[in-house]
């Protein structure tokens, strides 16, 4: 048994919880799936209510070290997409 859910086991959960077919589920986790990334795009913070809150996150420039040549080098910055739970993920996971 695997520690991993893919999509194709959540979309096979969803799909027995609500009577809806495989196909239909998943063309909801695409959409859904979808708008979550073009609202980050777009500069956008996603947040579901008891679930959590998606953003985009910057990175500042820093410096760190080639671990081959053990030499100072820059790392640049960039964003980066995050995800903070709400508190019912938090305690339900808990």
């Amino acid at each position: 048994m695997s520690d991993t859910v893919s999509k194709k086991d959540l979309v096979g959960a969803v799909a027995a919880k609500t009577g809806l077919t495989q196909a239909k589920v998943g063309q909801v986790v695409d959409a859904l799936l979808e708008e979550v990334e073009a609202s980050l795009k777009g500069g956008k913070m996603v947040r579901i209510i008891g679930f959590g809150t998606f953003e985009v996150r910057e990175r500042k420039a820093r410096t760190g070290i080639n671990p081959r040549t053990k030499q100072p080098m820059e790392i640049p910055g960039g964003k980066s997409p995050a995800f903070k739970p709400g508190k019912a993920l938090k305690d339900a996971v808990n």
